[in-house]
């Protein structure tokens, strides 16, 4: 029986130092944590400059402008409607009659983004013989909707300055909507004909 009961506290006293060296790891965590939250606390905010992303640069050129997919919109050509300095932008006050052209011909185009452009991503497909995942539909969606605004502006301001000051007649509302639909439909198709070849699956040779 001394024997078994003698057995029975070694066992329990290596029980008791194992669990006491498990603690002790637990508060020396607990204490690093601690501090490593306390660091944190104690840093000075970040300051944030300029964030730079690129894409690979895919421009359309047409006699009337650029569209460009997958580009920093920072670096668009073309488009010098909007001056930015650190503490206001500066934004040239249209007349009535091309401010209303500019909603007109933005609405026309929308709209043709949400009717026409997913026919346009599977037509652009289909003539290269690539198969790409959907993902590439909505990215080119998102870039052409905040490019549309800068594209609009630069062919109705090239058009009112050269002639009659800011009039634009409906027929040159019809000119941007169609040049625009040119640009979009050009864009797609090269954006998809310079994607990686890892990314075009079901590509015919």
């Amino acid at each position: 029986m001394n024997a078994e009961f003698y057995e029975y506290v070694k066992k329990l006293h290596l029980y008791v130092q194992h669990q006491s060296k498990k603690i002790s790891k637990l508060e020396k965590m607990a204490m690093d944590l601690q501090q490593e939250v306390a660091a944190l606390k104690d840093r000075p905010p970040v300051q944030i400059g300029n964030i730079e992303y690129k894409f690979d640069q895919l421009k359309v050129e047409t006699l009337e402008g650029t569209l460009n997919i997958g580009l920093n919109p920072s670096e668009l050509d073309g488009i010098d409607d909007f001056s930015v300095d650190q503490k206001a932008v500066n934004v040239p006050t249209p007349g009535k009659q091309l401010f209303k052209r500019t909603i007109e011909i933005e609405t026309a185009l929308y709209k043709y983004l949400e009717t026409d452009l997913e026919g346009i991503y599977r037509d652009a497909q289909a003539k290269l013989g690539i198969n790409v995942d959907d993902s590439y539909f909505t990215f080119i969606k998102e870039d052409i909707r905040k490019q549309l605004s800068g594209r609009v502006a630069a062919h109705l301001k090239e058009r009112s300055s050269g002639e009659n000051g800011t009039v634009i007649s409906p027929e040159m509302n019809n000119q941007v909507i169609d040049l625009l639909k040119q640009e979009i439909q050009n864009g797609v198709f090269l954006f998809l004909k310079n994607l990686p070849d890892n990314v075009k699956e079901g590509r015919s040779e």
